[in-house]
């Protein structure tokens, strides 16, 4: 199998719009790659965040992963924390990069226009330990979402630049891009993507949120006043929000969804789809449930990280041994 790696940070809570854009893709990863998975925990601290809320967050992610349908005996799950050669790398990489390079990163340069204060420098120069979580694994692909694929490219340009300087040491990774759910957008405002910073509670659907509640935000969701049930991102884009929910989570492709509804209104979509939902996260949460009763999380990641230490202690010192820092 050709391996893949992705990585999510554990702060705020998962919202559906992980769940459709990132995990229920790696469940169907897991039986085509070799796959790792790492909760990015060192990325978590480029903003301030309470010790308490960072370790709920890292427990209820993977028990949410487990519950999704990822198999820790196909996948290796790992804090990234766990496996000390990502922060050694991390340097590395850093050393590697350019100001210019990391300036033109999206989350540093969104702050800079919006002029916050207090930006950390782990904020500017986390792209270069993401890259190192990357190339530690030599991965073919790397799933993402179009607002991350400049990640991947850093990784790539990074890979390259050491690979010339200190001879091949780096496989070159691959963006795979996803096709229906790579965005899930806010509920109220569906030119903006569904996050878990989302500051209308109604935009959003957490993984852990009450079905009940879950049910009734998509009957209130934003739509528009053309009353004609077609996928038009462009013109209808609340609607075609809509349509990739309901199309992920049934599994029912948006073009039978669009014939079935054919002469119906909004209203009637919108019951489906909040009953879809309801039915997703009824079952998702007593899954959730199970994973922590059974207190396994701990077991999953020292497996996990035991595993990805022997590959990654191995590339870092091949990587030590060509900057001359073995002598």
């Amino acid at each position: 199998m050709e391996r893949m790696l992705s990585g999510i940070k554990p702060t705020g809570r998962l919202t559906l719009g992980n769940y459709i854009g990132a995990i229920s893709q790696f469940v169907q990863f897991q039986d085509e790659y070799e796959l790792y998975i790492f909760i990015a925990n060192q990325h978590a601290i480029t903003i301030p965040i309470e010790a308490k809320e960072l370790r709920k967050n890292t427990k209820d992610l993977i028990a949410l992963y487990l519950a999704s349908g990822l198999d820790p005996n196909k996948v290796t799950i790992f804090l990234q924390s766990d496996v000390a050669a990502h922060a050694k790398l991390g340097w590395v990489m850093t050393c590697m990069s350019y100001m210019g390079e990391l300036q033109r990163m999206t989350q540093y340069k969104d702050k800079v226009a919006k002029q916050e204060t207090g930006i950390t420098a782990g904020l500017f120069t986390y792209p270069c330990l993401m890259a190192a979580d990357i190339l530690l694994y030599d991965p073919k692909y790397v799933p993402v979402g179009i607002d991350q694929k400049q990640h991947v490219e850093l990784a790539r340009n990074l890979a390259e630049r050491f690979n010339n300087r200190y001879s091949d040491t780096f496989t070159i990774p691959e963006p795979k891009m996803t096709t229906v759910g790579q965005k899930i957008y806010s509920l109220q405002d569906p030119t903006k993507k569904m996050s878990k910073s989302e500051t209308n509670p109604k935009g959003t659907i957490d993984l852990l949120d009450d079905p009940n509640l879950a049910r009734k935000k998509i009957l209130s969701a934003v739509t528009d006043s053309l009353g004609i049930i077609q996928y038009d991102p462009e013109n209808q884009p609340g609607l075609a929000n809509l349509l990739t929910i309901q199309s992920v989570l049934s599994k029912e492709p948006i073009d039978s969804i669009v014939s079935r509804y054919q002469g119906k209104g909004y209203g009637e979509l919108k019951q489906e789809i909040g009953q879809t939902v309801f039915d997703f996260l009824s079952d998702l949460q007593a899954r959730y449930k199970n994973v922590l009763d059974k207190k396994i999380v701990d077991e999953v990641l020292a497996q996990g990280a035991q595993k990805a230490s022997r590959i990654a202690d191995k590339k870092i010192q091949k990587v030590y041994r060509k900057i001359g820092f073995n002598i």
